[in-house]
Protein backbone atom coordinates (compact mmCIF):
# COMPACT_ATOMS: atom_id res chain seq x y z
CA UNK A 1 0.00 0.00 0.00
CA UNK A 2 1.57 3.64 -1.08
CA UNK A 3 2.54 5.41 2.12
CA UNK A 4 0.05 8.84 2.30
CA UNK A 5 1.94 11.99 2.22
CA UNK A 6 1.24 13.64 5.70
CA UNK A 7 3.04 16.89 5.29
CA UNK A 8 0.56 17.32 2.02
CA UNK A 9 -2.56 16.09 4.56
CA UNK A 10 -1.93 18.71 6.97
CA UNK A 11 -1.36 21.26 3.95
CA UNK A 12 -4.17 20.38 2.52
CA UNK A 13 -6.98 20.11 5.50
CA UNK A 14 -5.78 22.14 8.22
CA UNK A 15 -8.68 22.99 10.17
CA UNK A 16 -8.87 18.90 10.72
CA UNK A 17 -8.33 18.06 14.35
CA UNK A 18 -4.59 16.23 15.13
CA UNK A 19 -6.46 12.43 16.63
CA UNK A 20 -8.78 12.89 13.31
CA UNK A 21 -5.80 13.53 11.10
CA UNK A 22 -3.60 10.27 12.76
CA UNK A 23 -6.75 8.14 12.11
CA UNK A 24 -7.03 9.29 8.67
CA UNK A 25 -3.78 8.50 8.06
CA UNK A 26 -4.41 5.28 9.13
CA UNK A 27 -7.42 4.21 7.78
CA UNK A 28 -7.34 5.74 4.73
CA UNK A 29 -6.50 4.72 1.02
CA UNK A 30 -4.22 7.12 -1.58
CA UNK A 31 -5.13 6.18 -4.94
CA UNK A 32 -3.12 8.25 -7.70
CA UNK A 33 -5.26 8.88 -10.70
CA UNK A 34 -4.04 9.61 -14.58
CA UNK A 35 -5.67 12.52 -16.36
CA UNK A 36 -8.92 11.84 -18.31
CA UNK A 37 -9.38 8.50 -15.82
CA UNK A 38 -12.85 8.32 -14.17
CA UNK A 39 -13.04 8.56 -10.12
CA UNK A 40 -16.94 7.97 -9.76
CA UNK A 41 -19.36 6.52 -12.50
CA UNK A 42 -23.00 7.20 -12.75
CA UNK A 43 -24.51 4.16 -11.23
CA UNK A 44 -22.31 2.81 -9.15
CA UNK A 45 -22.70 2.26 -5.56
CA UNK A 46 -19.48 4.40 -3.32
CA UNK A 47 -18.33 3.04 -0.66
CA UNK A 48 -15.65 5.68 0.71
CA UNK A 49 -15.71 9.26 0.62
CA UNK A 50 -13.24 10.87 -1.48
CA UNK A 51 -11.04 13.76 -0.56
CA UNK A 52 -8.45 15.52 -3.19
CA UNK A 53 -4.75 15.80 -1.98
CA UNK A 54 -3.54 17.04 -5.83
CA UNK A 55 -4.91 17.92 -9.26
CA UNK A 56 -8.15 18.88 -10.40
CA UNK A 57 -11.52 16.69 -10.66
CA UNK A 58 -14.32 17.60 -12.69
CA UNK A 59 -18.44 16.63 -11.38
CA UNK A 60 -20.50 16.16 -13.79
CA UNK A 61 -23.64 14.50 -15.05
CA UNK A 62 -23.88 12.50 -18.55
CA UNK A 63 -27.60 12.08 -20.27
CA UNK A 64 -27.88 8.51 -22.80
CA UNK A 65 -26.23 10.47 -25.95
CA UNK A 66 -23.13 11.36 -24.00
CA UNK A 67 -23.91 15.39 -23.41
CA UNK A 68 -22.13 16.48 -20.22
CA UNK A 69 -23.47 18.94 -17.78
CA UNK A 70 -20.86 20.34 -15.53
CA UNK A 71 -21.76 20.60 -12.12
CA UNK A 72 -18.50 21.88 -10.33
CA UNK A 73 -14.98 20.87 -9.86
CA UNK A 74 -12.57 20.03 -7.19
CA UNK A 75 -9.66 21.60 -5.79
CA UNK A 76 -6.99 20.19 -3.61
CA UNK A 77 -8.41 20.57 -0.66
CA UNK A 78 -11.68 19.74 -1.72
CA UNK A 79 -14.31 16.84 -0.77
CA UNK A 80 -17.10 15.41 -3.35
CA UNK A 81 -19.66 16.82 -0.97
CA UNK A 82 -21.77 13.68 -2.85
CA UNK A 83 -19.59 10.83 -2.75
CA UNK A 84 -20.40 11.74 1.24
CA UNK A 85 -24.06 11.65 0.59
CA UNK A 86 -23.80 8.21 -1.40
CA UNK A 87 -22.10 6.69 1.41
CA UNK A 88 -24.32 8.09 4.01
CA UNK A 89 -27.53 6.80 2.55
CA UNK A 90 -25.68 3.63 0.54
CA UNK A 91 -26.95 4.82 -2.79
CA UNK A 92 -25.82 4.35 -6.08
CA UNK A 93 -24.05 7.57 -8.11
CA UNK A 94 -26.05 9.71 -10.16
CA UNK A 95 -23.07 11.67 -11.12
CA UNK A 96 -19.66 10.84 -12.82
CA UNK A 97 -15.71 12.34 -11.63
CA UNK A 98 -12.93 12.44 -13.70
CA UNK A 99 -9.85 13.63 -13.57
CA UNK A 100 -8.81 16.99 -15.32
CA UNK A 101 -5.57 16.32 -14.79
CA UNK A 102 -2.96 14.01 -12.91
CA UNK A 103 -4.51 13.94 -9.56
CA UNK A 104 -4.30 11.75 -6.33
CA UNK A 105 -7.45 11.06 -3.87
CA UNK A 106 -7.75 9.89 -0.56
CA UNK A 107 -10.46 7.29 0.45
CA UNK A 108 -12.00 7.43 3.85
CA UNK A 109 -14.48 4.19 4.61
CA UNK A 110 -17.70 4.99 4.58
CA UNK A 111 -18.31 3.48 8.18
CA UNK A 112 -15.81 6.11 9.52
CA UNK A 113 -16.90 9.20 7.86
CA UNK A 114 -20.24 8.41 9.12
CA UNK A 115 -18.51 7.81 12.98
CA UNK A 116 -16.53 11.27 12.78
CA UNK A 117 -19.70 12.87 12.19
CA UNK A 118 -20.00 12.33 16.22
CA UNK A 119 -16.71 11.72 17.40
CA UNK A 120 -14.81 14.73 15.82
CA UNK A 121 -16.69 18.56 15.52
CA UNK A 122 -14.00 19.12 13.16
CA UNK A 123 -15.02 16.42 10.92
CA UNK A 124 -18.53 17.90 11.19
CA UNK A 125 -17.83 21.21 10.29
CA UNK A 126 -16.00 19.62 7.89
CA UNK A 127 -18.57 18.01 6.20
CA UNK A 128 -21.25 20.97 6.49
CA UNK A 129 -18.76 23.06 4.92
CA UNK A 130 -18.38 21.01 1.94
CA UNK A 131 -22.19 20.31 1.47
CA UNK A 132 -22.95 24.28 1.65
CA UNK A 133 -20.12 25.20 -0.73
CA UNK A 134 -21.39 22.61 -3.23
CA UNK A 135 -24.81 23.81 -3.34
CA UNK A 136 -23.94 27.41 -3.57
CA UNK A 137 -21.59 26.61 -6.72
CA UNK A 138 -25.25 24.60 -7.81
CA UNK A 139 -27.34 27.58 -7.60
CA UNK A 140 -24.81 29.65 -9.29
CA UNK A 141 -24.74 27.28 -12.20
CA UNK A 142 -28.83 26.70 -11.86
CA UNK A 143 -29.15 30.73 -12.29
CA UNK A 144 -27.03 30.79 -15.67
CA UNK A 145 -28.94 28.46 -17.03
CA UNK A 146 -32.57 29.72 -16.19
CA UNK A 147 -31.55 33.53 -16.53
CA UNK A 148 -28.72 33.87 -18.42
CA UNK A 149 -28.25 33.72 -22.33
CA UNK A 150 -25.68 32.02 -23.81
CA UNK A 151 -23.15 34.51 -24.20
CA UNK A 152 -23.48 35.50 -20.08
CA UNK A 153 -22.91 31.58 -19.48
CA UNK A 154 -20.07 31.51 -21.85
CA UNK A 155 -18.40 34.04 -19.56
CA UNK A 156 -19.72 32.23 -16.40
CA UNK A 157 -18.09 29.13 -17.83
CA UNK A 158 -14.87 31.01 -18.58
CA UNK A 159 -14.67 32.65 -14.90
CA UNK A 160 -14.96 29.27 -13.22
CA UNK A 161 -12.25 28.09 -15.24
CA UNK A 162 -10.06 30.68 -14.31
CA UNK A 163 -10.39 29.96 -10.65
CA UNK A 164 -9.29 26.17 -11.20
CA UNK A 165 -6.62 26.28 -14.17
CA UNK A 166 -5.38 30.09 -14.49
CA UNK A 167 -6.02 31.78 -17.76
CA UNK A 168 -5.30 29.19 -19.81
CA UNK A 169 -8.79 27.18 -20.73
CA UNK A 170 -7.41 23.52 -22.43
CA UNK A 171 -10.76 22.94 -23.61
CA UNK A 172 -11.70 22.32 -27.29
CA UNK A 173 -14.61 24.38 -28.45
CA UNK A 174 -16.05 21.24 -28.74
CA UNK A 175 -15.95 20.43 -25.02
CA UNK A 176 -17.19 23.48 -24.16
CA UNK A 177 -19.95 23.75 -26.58
CA UNK A 178 -21.04 20.16 -24.57
CA UNK A 179 -20.83 21.16 -21.49
CA UNK A 180 -23.02 23.96 -22.35
CA UNK A 181 -25.88 22.31 -24.53
CA UNK A 182 -24.77 23.99 -27.47
CA UNK A 183 -23.11 23.65 -30.94
CA UNK A 184 -19.28 24.19 -31.64
CA UNK A 185 -20.58 26.48 -34.68
CA UNK A 186 -22.15 28.82 -32.06
CA UNK A 187 -19.57 28.45 -29.23
CA UNK A 188 -16.82 29.52 -31.78
CA UNK A 189 -18.82 32.05 -32.85
CA UNK A 190 -19.04 33.45 -29.39
CA UNK A 191 -15.72 33.02 -28.52
CA UNK A 192 -14.67 35.04 -31.77
CA UNK A 193 -16.54 37.86 -30.48
CA UNK A 194 -14.71 37.78 -27.18
CA UNK A 195 -11.72 37.87 -29.41
CA UNK A 196 -12.23 40.85 -31.11
CA UNK A 197 -13.30 42.49 -27.37
CA UNK A 198 -9.54 41.51 -26.48
CA UNK A 199 -10.92 39.55 -23.33
CA UNK A 200 -9.32 36.41 -24.78
CA UNK A 201 -7.29 34.97 -27.66
CA UNK A 202 -8.08 32.04 -29.25
CA UNK A 203 -4.83 29.45 -29.81
CA UNK A 204 -5.08 26.05 -31.72
CA UNK A 205 -5.21 23.94 -28.08
CA UNK A 206 -6.46 26.27 -25.65
CA UNK A 207 -8.09 29.50 -24.81
CA UNK A 208 -5.81 32.50 -23.11
CA UNK A 209 -8.14 34.75 -21.00
CA UNK A 210 -6.86 37.95 -20.67
CA UNK A 211 -9.57 40.52 -18.89
CA UNK A 212 -13.51 38.99 -18.96
CA UNK A 213 -14.08 42.42 -17.78
CA UNK A 214 -13.53 44.03 -20.82
CA UNK A 215 -17.05 42.30 -22.30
Amino acid sequence: MQQIPKELVLKKFPTLEDSLLDELLAESTLREVSEGEEVMRSGQYITSTILLLRGLLKVYREDDEGNEFLMYYLEAGNACALSMMCTARNEKSQIRVKAVTDAEVLLVPSHLSELWLGKYKTWHHFVIASYRQRFEELLQTLDSIAFKGLDERLLFYLKRHLKVSGNEVKLSHQQIASELNSSREVISRLLKKLEQTGAITLHRNYIEVHDLSLV
